[in-house]
């Protein structure tokens, strides 16, 4: 599970990191909702942990702007602010569930579970999987798999792949790919393409015996196994 900690006390912070850690988890620490917001649109969460009483974008307020912008990432707040419309007003910001400091660590990680199962079954019943050569997109969560081994893109690097697997078999030009991806309807000189093509191989291709993002001299770049289309 990868566990992004919103808390503004170090040393709070610190402590729930190492000991989700030991359970196996994954966490990263963000001391304000502003940098909050910054790795969520960054990075890939299973389930976020935030304090409501933050400098410079407090809870509720970060919490509001991510599910504006789309981010359904499940959030438990974790608060010393406990009344019963402080609760809803955590819950009616987007908040999934609601914890009050001090806690029990064993409650914690339960609620934890519980979140992170119950996500898992509302994308699996939704069924909305993009599927091609063993690499999977869920275009909800953004949750990337090859071959069953979890892939951690950025949000750039994955539109990238959810067009390449929209598009198998398919010869894409750059200017396509910078229409279509970046929606740039003009030529660049910019290094962009070679730069997230770079970045995607890297963690998409180069871990596994067989390359799937091929450069197609004078044409483009392909999605596919079949060698014959690059030869």
């Amino acid at each position: 599970m990868n566990v992004l900690i919103i808390e503004d006390d170090n040393i709070a912070a610190t402590i729930l990191a190492k000991s989700l850690q030991t359970l196996g988890m994954v966490t990263q620490i963000a001391s304000d909702g502003q940098k909050a917001l910054v790795a969520v649109t960054e990075g890939s969460f299973d389930v976020i942990i935030m304090d409501r009483m933050m400098p410079k974008m407090n809870g509720i307020e970060s919490l509001k702007k991510m599910r504006d912008q789309g981010i359904t990432t499940p959030v438990l707040i974790l608060s010393a602010l406990g009344e019963v419309d402080e609760r809803v007003e955590g819950l009616e910001a987007g908040g999934d569930d609601y914890l009050v400091k001090p806690y029990a660590l064993s409650e914690l990680i339960a609620r934890l579970n519980v979140l992170y199962k119950r996500n898992q079954t509302i994308y699996d019943t939704h069924n909305e999987w993009l599927t091609s050569f063993g690499v999977k997109l869920n275009t909800i969560n953004g949750k990337v798999f090859r071959e069953g081994v979890r892939v951690h893109l950025q949000p750039q690097e994955r539109k990238l792949l959810e067009f390449f697997l929209r598009h198998a078999d398919q010869v894409l030009t750059r200017k396509i790919l910078l229409e279509k991806v970046w929606d740039f309807h003009f030529e660049t000189d910019s290094n962009l393409i070679d730069t997230q093509i770079s970045r995607l191989r890297t963690k998409l291709d180069k871990p596994f015996s067989k390359k799937l993002i091929h450069t197609i001299r004078g044409k483009g770049y392909v999605f596919s196994k079949d060698i014959s289309l690059v030869e």
